[in-house]
């Protein structure tokens, strides 16, 4: 009964040798080991396998038999795999491969593609796994150790996090073209209140920032809104006039360079905010995350839209 388990990989390459070199004396130069030991190796790996590899005798020296050689092809196999596993280790090892998991906030979206379509050109081998969600969704990824970093606003105060700025991230207040506050820079709060506001829905972090921003210059004056779930509706919202809005200018790049939405002047406005990178204190970063957040982070904010 063959001993699989009693096979080492110095019997196998003796065999080797021996395929390459004919003889048992030329197969133990060539393996820096003597004749006898080369000898030995054989015989051990044929007992484990209970059949004969070698015909050692003969004019044209050391030759394999049909079970040597099936054996000398699994050994190919073996090695070619081990060089393959070697390979990768490497590359874990390196931050050349992995996976990682970048979670980003819903505002985010805009430029979130084109980032990990940037990381998969540099870094082929690691698996960016893009997931979006409004602010809350983040923060329970991150608790529940779901996502490896992450990009959004205002950093958690739990989980305990690790940030860096990547970049300049502006609020504005939008409306359409014909509204009568479009284009005019001395807009009083009380103007501003009366107007209706068109908010993310609950658990955004766009949604939360304005509440402030009324509560702050309206001291407590209540005001109309209408809550919609993402930056596409509010945006064709605005347009269609039902209302103003408080947005990532970063989300409405393109509509304010093409006319179709203006910004609306007023104090306090733009808010100035900035992109965070971060993940938790207590994350076991692996070298594939430390690649991709130093390569996230070199960028400096070179990847978000631009007015």
């Amino acid at each position: 009964m063959p001993k699989l388990d009693a096979v080492t990989f110095k019997q196998l390459r003796a065999i080797r040798a021996v395929a390459e070199h004919g003889t048992l004396s030329a197969a133990a130069e060539a393996v820096g080991l003597t004749p006898p030991a080369i000898h030995t190796q054989l015989r051990i790996l044929e007992e484990n396998l209970g059949c004969k590899l070698v015909d050692r005798g003969g004019a044209q020296g050391a030759r394999l038999t049909a079970e040597g050689q099936a054996v000398l092809d699994a050994e190919v196999t073996i090695r070619i795999a081990l060089e393959n596993c070697m390979q990768k280790v490497r590359a874990l090892r390196d931050g050349q491969s992995g996976v990682v998991v970048l979670g980003v906030v819903s505002t985010g979206k805009y430029f979130a593609p084109g980032l990990v379509a940037m990381l998969q050109q540099h870094y082929p081998d690691i698996n960016v796994v893009l997931r979006v969600g409004n602010r809350d969704a983040i923060l329970r990824a991150l608790q529940q150790q779901s996502i490896d970093l992450a990009i959004m606003g205002r950093p958690p105060r739990a989980p305990v996090v690790e940030t860096v700025v990547i970049g300049d991230h502006p609020h504005v207040m939008i409306a359409a073209p014909e509204h009568p506050l479009a284009g005019r820079r001395d807009i009083s709060a009380q103007e501003l209140l009366a107007q209706t506001f068109i908010a993310r829905e609950e658990g955004s972090g766009t949604r939360i920032m304005m509440i402030r921003y009324l509560d702050r210059i309206g001291e407590g004056t209540p005001y109309r809104s209408i809550e919609m779930g993402t930056n596409e509706t509010i945006k064709q919202a605005v347009i269609a006039g039902l209302g103003v809005a408080l947005i990532s200018q970063h989300t409405v790049t393109e509509e304010l360079r093409s006319g179709r939405l203006m910004t609306i002047e007023s104090a306090g406005l733009p808010i100035a905010r900035k992109w965070f990178l971060l993940h938790r204190q207590d994350l076991r970063v692996t070298p594939a995350i430390a690649t991709v957040h130093g390569f996230i982070s070199d960028l400096k904010g070179s990847f978000l839209p631009k007015l």
